[in-house]
């Protein structure tokens, strides 16, 4: 990895250096023209008449003679810090030595002599007033730029404001392709499409198509964005310029535009290329948006160049733009137009058989063992993000690094799982008969109630095992649904506050260990309410508002009160529902609390030896089975053309051997 700089953009950096040293010069001129003279001159040409008459009045501190008595050099009494005053004549005829050394001993003067003192020689003369000046102003230049380069965040130059800091990947020099990135197929197939474009323009270009303009990634956080956009770098082959949006955030005026401009200079001089930049709404976010609460005029500037640069370009420049954010819903419709970014490429969450291709991809440099089964971890790990997947990876190596063992196995996947999403265990803290009893009461209400419910979460596992924030904790198997009807919204939420009905119903009082349930519950009625339009009394309405600025609600205050009304009815009718399931399965729940005090962790089998196995297939099972059922008819198919290419291949030969046997 490295940038690459041609002569032109040295050229260019070179430029304001010679405007500053042809400043210095000039400074130094200047100098030496007024200021160094008056400073340095030693000596004053005076007349002879003028010596002689400061001699008689006995002003006279020095005198010096050279041998022919040409020159005389002299300083008075009054202020030694006054230059030599100087007489001088040429013709040798000023004045004998006899007559000078009268004229000297008559007027007092001591300190004479008939040496002339050495003057500064023209070497040190041009060191001291050319020199030393202009290395001084270069070294003060130098210090200055560096001091301001580092306020900046920038290069280590003052002549470096103003310039892209993005990174120029070579062919290869990511070291990623296609082939590394597990599932995500149609985002890499709308990819593959735009690599395509650049390495064949010819095959688009003969019917009309012309390049795109710019692509957009979009998808939640630690989906593979960036990961892609290195991919295309790996296959692209052509330079690949990578930025970060806040890299345009300057605090000097101006010079984010400047490095707006510079990147797409630097990438028109090596169309065609790709441009990425990552996390673009740093910069590209709305303008206008909360004027009175302090806009960022830069940021807006910024942006503007952006926009100007990014429609700027001819249909034939080869210059396509990435960009990465997971924030879509705050950035400029103007910067989302077609003619800008053609593309917006979704990069949503893995899926059940797109996890299992990731998990696949991170648990190659692993050493695993037979009991791993890629499957089931990726049945364990529904809304995981393939950096939460390559995590999960690493911790389990971590784990069974720190037992001692020499290859990861099963156990230790599940329990990078379990301290990913609950935290680690806390086995010493201390907890009374009393809390045991309260907290397994509240887990076996939950894990009763969703296994009892048809739409409910399958449950994987439940402990009484303290876990990060979490005194007891029960593990799912969340459906991963496209889409999702009220009724199974209303078992989820009758299991989630299992917990509470569960303390109410078998123990008489409640306690604190239900907030993380009852917050989940409220915020799910008043998303079903308020946005989903399922309530009797307000049905087929949204009042979701996108504009996180606005402090106004899209709705009355009688509204608000009707809303808040339908809240409170949704949640205790599931309450209700709840009490009324576990009171029916009252025997089962008391044997599912003592198991869980006796074990302290329980699993889904010991919860149907106590209801029995679950009447419903779980959506993920028939996911599977689904893919399975695809994937056989697929090899049938491949193993039916083989046969088939086979035996045309026999009757071929066979009328080949029969025209020559005829012959």
């Amino acid at each position: 990895m490295g940038v690459k700089n041609d002569n032109s953009s040295n050229n260019n950096n070179r430029k304001p250096y010679l405007y500053y040293y042809c400043i210095v010069l000039l400074i130094v001129m200047v100098l030496n023209a007024l200021v160094f003279p008056s400073v340095m001159e030693r000596s004053v040409e005076v007349p002879f008449n003028e010596f002689t008459t400061q001699l008689s009045e006995g002003n006279v501190e020095q005198v010096y003679v050279n041998s022919d008595y040409t020159e005389i050099l002299y300083t008075l009494n009054e202020d030694k810090n006054k230059p030599w005053s100087v007489v001088t004549d040429k013709t040798g005829n000023m004045t004998t030595a006899d007559d000078l050394v009268n004229r000297l001993e008559s007027a007092g003067v001591q300190n004479y002599s008939r040496e002339i003192p050495t003057q500064a020689s023209p070497l040190l003369n041009f060191l001291t007033t050319w020199v030393f000046p202009i290395l001084m102003f270069v070294i003060i230049g130098q210090l200055m730029g560096r001091m301001m380069a580092k306020r900046m965040g920038g290069g280590s130059s003052a002549m470096t404001f103003g310039k892209s800091n993005a990174k120029i990947y070579a062919e290869k020099e990511t070291g990623v392709t296609f082939n590394e990135v597990a599932g995500e197929e149609e985002a890499k197939e709308a990819l593959k499409e735009i690599v395509d474009f650049l390495h064949n323009p010819d095959k688009y270009a003969q019917i009309g198509a012309s390049l795109p303009k710019g692509a957009l990634l979009v998808g939640p956080p630690g989906t593979g964005k960036t990961l892609l956009a290195k991919a295309v770098a790996g296959e692209a082959k052509v330079p690949f310029f990578s930025i970060s949006g806040s890299e345009f955030v300057e605090m000097f005026v101006g010079m984010g535009a400047a490095k707006v401009r510079d990147l797409f200079k630097q990438a028109n001089e090596k169309a065609p290329c790709i441009v990425f930049i990552d996390e673009i709404d740093a910069v590209g976010r709305a303008r206008g948006k909360a004027a009175a609460m302090g806009g960022n005029d830069e940021r807006e500037n910024t942006l503007n160049q952006l926009l100007t640069e990014m429609d700027g370009f001819g249909s034939n420049s080869g210059v396509i733009i990435l960009a990465a954010t997971n924030r879509v819903d705050v950035l400029d419709k103007a910067l989302l137009r077609a003619g800008r970014f053609d593309r917006q490429i979704h990069v949503d969450l893995p899926d059940l058989n797109e996890r299992k291709e990731v998990f696949g991809v991170h648990l190659r440099p692993i050493k695993i063992d037979n009991t791993v089964d890629v499957e089931l971890l990726a049945r364990q790990t529904p809304g995981f993000s393939g950096a939460d997947i390559a995590n999960v990876c690493n911790e389990a190596a971590l784990i069974a690094a720190r037992h001692g063992k020499k290859f990861v196995e099963k156990q230790d996947f599940l329990d990078a799982v379990d301290r990913i999403v609950g935290g680690l265990e806390k086995k010493t803290k201390i907890t009374t008969e009393e809390e045991r009893r309260s907290i397994a009461i509240h887990e076996a209400g939950h894990a009763s109630i969703s296994w009892l419910l048809e739409y409910a979460n399958p449950l994987i596992k439940v402990t009484i095992v303290p876990r990060g924030r979490a005194l007891g904790a029960a593990w799912y198997l969340p459906e991963e649904r496209q889409i999702t009807t009220k009724e199974q919204m209303l078992d989820e939420m009758c299991a989630t506050l299992g917990g509470r009905a569960a303390e109410d119903l078998f123990i008489g009082r409640i306690s604190t260990g239900a907030m993380n349930d009852l917050e989940r519950v409220t915020k799910q009625a008043y998303g079903m309410i308020a946005y989903l339009g399922m309530s009797d009394k307000l049905p087929n309405l949204c009042y979701y508002n996108n504009d996180e600025y606005s402090f106004n609600r899209p709705y009355s205050e009688k509204t608000a009160e009707l809303i808040d009304e339908e809240v409170k009815r949704m949640v205790n009718e599931q309450y209700e529902r709840a009490k009324k399931i576990l009171s029916d399965n009252k025997e089962g729940h008391n044997k599912l609390a003592q198991l869980l005090i006796d074990k302290e962790v329980i699993f889904a089998e010991d919860v149907e030896e106590i209801f029995g196995k679950r009447p419903w297939a779980s959506r993920s099972e028939e996911i599977i089975s689904a893919s399975k059922t695809s994937r056989e008819l697929k090899e049938a198919e491949e193993k039916e053309a083989a046969k088939a290419k086979e035996a045309e291949k026999e009757v071929k030969e066979e009328e080949s051997h029969n025209t020559g046997s005829n012959n």
